[in-house]
């Protein structure tokens, strides 16, 4: 062990030990973001990164079953990601469903998918699906995995449904929008029944949110870190675990 790596782990303890239990995020989102940008650091094919932010998912729920985090969402692949080559998205896809049977492995963790189920290959749906209908032995967290995901698609879809459930009901287009509340649209969203996200996280250092859980996030907290996806540590979530505790949050203004 180097002395760097041995100075990283003090630190990781001590920050570790600072955490109250009572100040953890229930919820965190998490945009997994810089893996291409990774690998060309290393002159490596755009698979590598993928691969290596995919090994990172694994590893960073994990840490969520340490800490006690309940629930995560994941966005892994946007609608608008469905634009890029034909090659890279047949490589990022198969890492995908990998990830999703590494996942499977684990039987304290519960998965739901969110996204549109149209847009992917059969067998990546058909993986979605059946995670989607496992029952964990022990659910110890509960993963969200955004594929094919679209925040105004997402949206659109729950309020799509909404009509289509009122109609089915005999009830009137008036009749529904001068009764319409915000719980009825989030009863239709992806995470229906789930608590919002207390979190959202990004790293690689940009600062917005790509349409990620745009009705959810609405009184998140948000934590913008530098590191790419591939290279985010334990440290490094800690400190964001640390950042969110030491916030006032405000629902409202």
């Amino acid at each position: 062990m180097s002395i760097q790596d041995f100075l990283y782990g003090m630190y990781e303890r001590r920050l570790e030990h600072g955490l109250a239990k009572d100040r953890i995020p229930g919820h965190i989102g998490v945009m997994v973001d810089g893996n291409r940008r990774w690998a060309k650091q290393f002159n490596a094919p755009s698979s590598r990164g993928h691969q290596a932010g995919a090994d990172k998912i694994l590893e960073f729920l994990h840490w969520c079953q340490e800490l006690g985090v309940k629930v995560v969402t994941l966005y892994m692949l946007s609608t608008d990601n469905m634009s890029r080559s034909s090659e890279e998205l047949d490589e990022l896809m198969a890492i995908i469903a990998d990830t999703l049977d590494r996942l499977d492995e684990d039987e304290n963790i519960s998965v739901h998918a969110m996204g549109a189920p149209e847009l992917l290959p059969d067998y990546l749906a058909e993986r979605l699906n059946r995670l989607t209908h496992k029952t964990p032995v022990q659910e110890a967290v509960h993963v969200n995995v955004a594929v094919g995901y679209g925040g105004r698609r997402e949206i659109v879809d729950a309020v799509r449904a909404l009509m289509k459930d009122a109609a089915g009901r005999g009830e009137t287009l008036e009749t529904l929008s001068s009764s319409l509340t915000v719980e009825d649209i989030s009863s239709f969203l992806y995470t229906a029944g789930q608590p919002d996200p207390d979190l959202v996280i990004r790293t690689s250092g940009e600062q917005r949110l790509s349409g990620f859980l745009m009705w959810q996030s609405a009184y998140s907290e948000f934590y913008f870190c530098e590191a790419l996806w591939p290279a985010f540590r334990k440290v490094d979530f800690l400190r964001a675990l640390r950042d969110y505790a030491g916030r006032q949050r405000r629902f409202g203004t």
